[in-house]
C-alpha cells in the first residue's frame, strides 16, 4: 500500500517526525510531498522561515520515507496524484485539503482513501510555535 502525505515541514521537529511515523503505519511506502515556497505563502499568507529545498532535504534525511517531492508549483493542480496513492494522510491542522482533496480523487477516478492522524504535543512541537 503506497501512502501519500503532504506537508510544509518547516523546522523539522519531533512533530513532524511524528507525523511521518504515523502515516508509515498504513502502507509499506510511504511518498512525501513537501509544500513549494509560493504555495505556502498563497494558503498560510507568509513563507516558510526555511526554503523547499532546504525542507526537502530535511525529509530525505530523516530516512522515514521512500520518496519525497516537492510539491506542484500551482496550488490546486494536484499532480502528485499521479503517484496514485491508495492512502493519504492528513495532520490534524489540515483543514484546506479537505475541502479540495476529494473532489480531485473523483476526478481522477481514484479510490484513495483519506486517513486523519492525530497531533504529538501541538502546543510544543507546533512549526508556528517554533518560529
Amino acid at each position: 500500500m503506497k501512502v501519500m502525505c503532504f506537508g510544509t515541514f518547516d523546522m523539522f521537529h519531533p512533530g513532524h517526525e511524528y507525523f511521518l511515523n504515523e502515516a508509515k503505519k498504513f502502507g509499506n511506502e510511504l511518498v512525501v510531498v513537501v509544500a513549494r515556497d509560493k504555495t505556502v505563502n498563497e494558503i498560510k499568507g507568509f513563507y516558510p522561515k526555511e526554503d523547499e529545498k532546504k525542507r526537502l532535504q530535511n525529509i530525505i534525511d530523516s530516512k522515514i520515507a521512500e520518496k519525497v517531492v516537492l510539491g506542484d508549483e500551482i496550488l490546486n493542480k494536484y499532480n502528485v496524484l499521479g503517484e496514485k496513492p491508495d492512502i493519504i494522510a492528513l495532520g490534524y491542522d489540515q483543514k484546506y485539503f479537505l475541502e479540495h482533496l476529494q473532489d480531485e480523487l473523483n476526478k481522477r477516478n481514484l479510490k484513495t482513501k483519506i486517513v486523519r492522524l492525530d497531533s504529538f504535543h501541538p502546543e510544543k512541537y507546533k512549526s508556528s510555535k517554533l518560529r
